[in-house]
């Protein structure tokens, strides 16, 4: 990188951080060590209840390599975060609305040059970012599964990060590994947990024991359950339908395992130690220490 673009960069980035105040954005990312879990079908219904509980509600489709929050939903959008990579729109330009008014800011879906943002890339999102046009209480950004760099990225871009796991041992065994990776590499300390495709509530608990007694051996982390979904037939209907299982069956199981979720993630302040800046915080990390 040439010196006057990383001179850019770090101007620009301590401009953002400089900018930020108590009352931004919260910033959620929605993540998981591996794949299967029900990532995606937990952030699209999460970001529904949060809106109905008054909140406007921005999801990331963030799984830069295969995104499918739109399909889910049946949407077809006509632009994705490539043709803003490319310089022909800006960011707020491709974003879509979904079920209950959320606003949906696609990814590129198999488009593999996504995984890897060049500088002028990252520099030209952070600039749009920064200066975001329309009026946002909560973003949810549904990450890649596993421990690629993107998915590393987007958890410390965030001020909170909600790690989802199933009674899978392959499941948890990565769930703790994705922990793992974020503390001890780089010094996030405070973790949600969503307990998916449970039978009981008491099988969700015996998975937080297991994962709390391994961290609270060899990790210095603090985790926060808010709360498990139910194994119902439901939720797979509602993604055969291509709908949101809160729009579908919205008095199912799952449903009110989900409003459970959402009130009490809304009730949850994000802590002193999580107000890193959101999208800013992760782009500053990223620029300077590329610069």
């Amino acid at each position: 990188m040439g010196m006057d673009q990383a001179a850019g960069l770090r101007n620009l980035t301590e401009e953002t951080v400089r900018g930020e105040s108590a009352d931004s954005v919260r910033v959620i990312a929605v993540t998981s060590g591996k794949g299967g879990v029900g990532k995606t079908s937990l952030s699209v219904n999460l970001a529904i209840m949060l809106q109905r509980l008054g909140k406007r509600v921005l999801l990331f489709d963030a799984d830069l390599g295969l995104a499918n929050v739109h399909v889910m939903l049946g949407l077809t959008p006509r632009r994705n975060l490539s043709h803003v990579l490319r310089g022909e729109c800006r960011l707020d330009e491709i974003l879509i609305e979904g079920p209950d008014g959320i606003r949906i800011l696609p990814a590129a879906s198999g488009i593999e040059e996504m995984v890897q943002l060049s500088a002028p890339q990252k520099m030209s999102l952070l600039e749009q970012i920064d200066r975001w046009p329309l009026p946002v209480d909560v973003m949810l950004i549904d990450t890649s599964a596993g421990l690629g760099d993107s998915v590393v990225h987007f958890n410390l871009s965030a001020q909170e990060s909600i790690v989802v796991v199933t009674p899978e041992p392959t499941s948890i065994t990565d769930a703790y590994a994705l922990i793992k990776v974020l503390s001890q590499n780089h010094g996030q300390r405070r973790f949600h947990l969503i307990f998916n495709l449970v039978r009981s509530e008491a099988e969700a608990q015996g998975i937080y024991e297991t994962l709390l007694k391994i961290t609270d051996q060899f990790l210095d982390v603090s985790l926060n359950t808010l709360g498990h979904v139910t194994v119902d037939s439901h939720m797979t209907k509602a993604i055969r339908r291509q709908r949101a299982l809160m729009e579908a069956f919205p008095g199912s199981d799952a449903g009110d395992c989900l409003r459970r979720i959402a009130r009490r993630l809304d009730r949850t302040p994000a802590g002193e130690t999580d107000r890193r800046g959101g999208l800013g915080f992760f782009w500053r990390r990223m620029t300077l220490g590329a610069a």
